[in-house]
């Protein structure tokens, strides 16, 4: 174990087991999911309790040492990865892994940190309940992290983000002290609500160890559809018919382009192409709707010419070969190579502007240009990905990508859209986020920062 009196003051609090020093051990933490990132660190600490990562971020805030939280280290944006000066202690909370309480009478459950965010969805389940915030990478991310960066996911459109998926939190300050907020209450007007600030900090005010989480009823049925839309136009049709026809029982109404569905085809194991090829398509979701109405308005549809082909998922194995060609295409993309992401959210009324202005712009600036959109269309939230399929060719247009996300952010940013949906600001966006939030803006967050870690220790070089 590496000699000096804060790693051995940090195996006193959580054991030597549990302090990782060695290069081998670091090396997972120290980039982000997508490599784009690589960092350095004193050591990584698993604690196992919040009394232990209270006594751990006490015993950094008095040696001055940098203090990076981490989840299952799924981001997109580089807020989980230290930066290169070796300072930062790398704070994993993998081992807070309890579901401490379902509460099915009051729809709640409550856990701590390092669950996966499918332990508990599945907790929720055992118990007859739904916990709806749904991602590609729901196996391994952790709800800390899921909270510190207000994931959204597929049912962002009927049940909210993770924002409006909490109740409470229990939260470590930057000065070791603890703020446990753990109330499962619907209604509660005694002041600030202290958790929104920790909700989508990515880790810059304190670290939350853990929460009281809203439960649904469980659907009785589901049914699942693939459809091919005629245009974003027309999709945002079919999103604003479907939503009038079943209200609530409209749980996912996911965008998908040719692009982004043939890489999936390309790079994923057994999958296949559902429906004729297209331009763009519609992966709908419907929850306890009677089929009969689904197909009718269906039907409709085609009659219409609003869809022009489309499949339902006649069994669950069908529809999670429908889901897999959505939520792989990150995977996909990462497989095929390297691109420029963005995140974006515009209003639904403006997603076909977007895509028109966007596309134009960039094809005019980067001719040959590959875009892979898709997205949540039910909220806004689109992922515009671009790349070029030429790997040399690549090479070069990655080297761009200042004048990338100029064009894309300043397309957002006329549409009164945000730089980022769900997958936060970290390191990747700090300098976007200066130019498109108002000086009053970042002038608040700041003095947020500088009333709580005024010594800025916690997760340093993100979002500010």
């Amino acid at each position: 174990m590496r000699g000096d009196s804060l790693t051995a003051t940090l195996a006193g609090i959580v054991g030597p087991a549990n302090v990782l020093v060695g290069a081998a051990d670091l090396a997972p933490c120290l980039t982000d999911w997508r490599g784009r990132y690589r960092g350095a660190a004193r050591c990584l600490v698993r604690p196992a309790s919040t009394a232990e990562v209270a006594a751990v971020v006490s015993a950094c805030a008095a040696a001055g040492a940098p203090i990076v939280p981490q989840g299952g280290n799924t981001g997109l944006c580089g807020a989980a990865t230290p930066d290169d000066t070796g300072s930062a202690v790398v704070v994993s909370l993998g081992r807070l892994n309890r579901i401490v309480a379902v509460d099915a009478s009051n729809d709640t459950i409550s856990v701590e940190a390092g669950c996966t965010l499918a332990a508990v969805q599945e907790a929720a389940r055992a118990a007859g309940r739904l916990f709806p915030l749904a991602l590609a990478a729901q196996g391994s991310c952790q709800i800390g992290g899921n909270l510190s960066t207000n994931a959204g996911g597929v049912q962002v459109l009927r049940y909210g983000n993770t924002r409006e998926l909490t109740l409470g939190l229990e939260v470590v300050l930057p000065d070791g002290n603890i703020w446990d907020g753990r109330r499962g209450l619907r209604k509660d007007s005694t002041g600030y609500d202290l958790k929104q600030l920790f909700i989508g900090a990515e880790g810059t005010l304190g670290i939350i160890t853990g929460a009281v989480l809203k439960l649904f009823p469980l659907p009785g049925t589901q049914i699942t559809c693939w459809l091919n839309a005629v245009s974003p136009a027309a999709a945002v049709d079919l999103l604003n018919s479907a939503k009038s026809a079943f209200d609530a029982q409209l749980t996912a109404f996911e965008l998908v382009s040719e692009a982004s569905l043939a890489l999936v085809l390309k790079h994923i194991p057994d999958t296949s192409r559902p429906t004729a090829p297209a331009s763009w398509y519609i992966l709908a979701e419907f929850s306890d709707a009677a089929p009969a109405a689904v197909e009718q308005w269906l039907a409709g549809r085609l009659e219409a010419g609003a869809v022009a082909d489309a499949t339902i998922a006649h069994s669950g194995s069908q529809a999670k070969k429908l889901w897999a060609l959505r939520e792989n295409i990150s995977e996909a993309q990462k497989i095929e190579g390297i691109s420029i992401k963005h995140d974006i959210a515009v209003p639904v009324s403006r997603i076909p502007e977007f895509l028109a202005q966007a596309d134009a712009a960039l094809e005019k600036a980067f001719p040959g240009i590959r875009v892979v959109a898709f997205g949540h269309v039910g909220d806004g939230n689109l992922h515009y990905n671009l790349s070029k399929p030429d790997t040399q060719e690549n090479a070069a247009f990655i080297a761009s990508q200042p004048e990338v996300n100029r064009i894309v952010h300043d397309a957002v940013h006329a549409l009164n859209g945000s730089i980022s949906a769900e997958h936060g600001i970290g390191q990747l966006k700090r300098e976007e986020l200066l130019r498109y939030k108002s000086p009053v803006e970042m002038a608040l967050m700041r003095s947020i920062k500088q009333a709580l870690d005024p010594r800025g220790l916690m997760n340093p070089g993100k979002i500010l």
